[in-house]
């Protein structure tokens, strides 16, 4: 018999979830991961993340999205510890941008509360901000942080009580799935179970290289500066997290100060890379342009420099998250890369995960995260 139900390669945000889910089942976990999570070196870090329930990207998600606040709900209350800040959330941009019409459009769909704004609305209500006068805004009061270091360790917490094994810096060299189930190697041996939970984040191309070409690593950076005024102004009971398309289809996140300052990125306009290739430091011009970028929105917010830091995203075509089984191996699951915007589900995709790897009835349509509709990337960028 093999040792274990289920092994999974990758510990970060949706991984340890999964290792959660997996062990609250009673099954036997092992779980893998190259460093000790949580880390810097992949995607899950970062101190604060953004979690929005009026999600301007599709509708789809919003089901999804309510799931992940449940559970995130249910694991502060088992550990006993915060994982998530309200501090309400505003999308700002032109009033025909994808920001403000995907967020309208959710937010009706699905009976989010929410109130729209004009440019000068958020200056009198959010004196910090300083929108372009031709901005509208759509407020939601749900939308806040989450922790991501401190839900990782929480997962991983939960799940050894419940008799997971983690493996710390134990990267994962190959895996084999065959009829009786799947065998993993290390760099410090070899492991059998029934079932294989792939959530590399960027390593995923590595690990699955027949989905490589429908995959792609990129590096970005985020920065956090001290307010030149008073910090309270900036705390979250009186300065929301916010996303602000600029220039058309670009987008800006700021953050409240949390005591390190105001955090700020820019999403999706950095190089493409792989994670043993990635530059880690980030250099005094990306700097220069986060900084006049904050001042142009949040003019007290872009003082001195507190500290910057690289993280990966990995990108499907669509930009839609990855979870499914393998195609040629059902009893190896998929976990998600999440183009940027996923560690925010991670409680509801270690649920799926955990579902996939035990057949368990799943209450969500699967079909836009599946592999079935990465086929024509897949094609046209096969090898020849």
């Amino acid at each position: 018999m093999p040792a274990y139900d289920v092994l999974i390669v990758g510990l970060g945000a949706a991984g340890s979830a999964a290792a959660y889910e997996l062990a609250r089942r009673g099954l036997r976990v092992a779980g893998f991961d190259r460093w000790a999570p949580p880390h810097a070196l992949g995607s899950t870090h970062g101190r604060t993340r953004i979690i929005r329930e009026a999600y301007f990207e599709h509708p789809l998600y919003v089901p999804l999205i309510r799931r992940a606040y449940a559970l995130w709900a249910e694991l502060e209350r088992e550990a006993g510890r915060a994982l998530f800040r309200q501090a309400g959330g505003l999308m700002i941009g032109p009033p025909d941008g994808v920001l403000v019409v995907g967020a309208r459009r959710s937010a009706v769909e699905h009976g989010i509360p929410h109130e729209l704004l004009s440019a000068a609305d958020v200056r009198r209500r959010f004196p910090v901000y300083d929108p372009p006068d031709e901005s509208v805004a759509l407020l939601e009061p749900r939308a806040g942080v989450l922790f991501p270091e401190a839900c990782v360790e929480t997962f991983l917490e939960l799940a050894r009580r419940r008799g997971a094994e983690l493996h710390a810096d134990e990267p994962v060299v190959e895996w084999e799935a065959d009829g009786a189930g799947v065998t993993v190697t290390t760099a410090r041996g070899t492991y059998r179970a029934g079932r294989l939970v792939l959530t590399a984040g960027p390593w995923m191309p590595e690990l699955v290289p027949e989905l490589a070409p429908a995959l792609t690593v990129e590096r970005q950076h985020f920065h956090w500066f001290e307010p030149t005024s008073d910090r309270r102004e900036f705390a979250p009971d009186r300065c929301p997290v916010a996303l602000w398309e600029f220039d058309r289809d670009r987008l800006f996140a700021t953050f409240p100060d949390l005591g390190d300052g105001v955090k700020c990125g820019t999403h999706h306009e950095g190089e493409f890379t792989a994670p043993d290739a990635v530059h880690r430091e980030v250099r005094d011009d990306e700097t220069a342009t986060e900084r006049a970028r904050l001042a142009a929105l949040m003019p007290r917010a872009a003082g001195p420099l507190l500290d910057r830091r690289v993280c990966l995203y990995t990108n499907t075509p669509d930009h839609h998250f990855l979870v499914d089984t393998h195609p040629a191996y059902p009893q190896v699951v998929l976990g998600s890369p999440c183009s940027g915007h996923g560690f925010k589900f991670a409680s509801a995709v270690g649920e799926l995960l955990a579902q996939l790897a035990t057949g368990e009835p799943i209450a969500f349509d699967l079909a836009p995260f599946g592999v079935a509709r990465l086929q024509s990337a897949l094609v046209n960028n096969a090898p020849r």
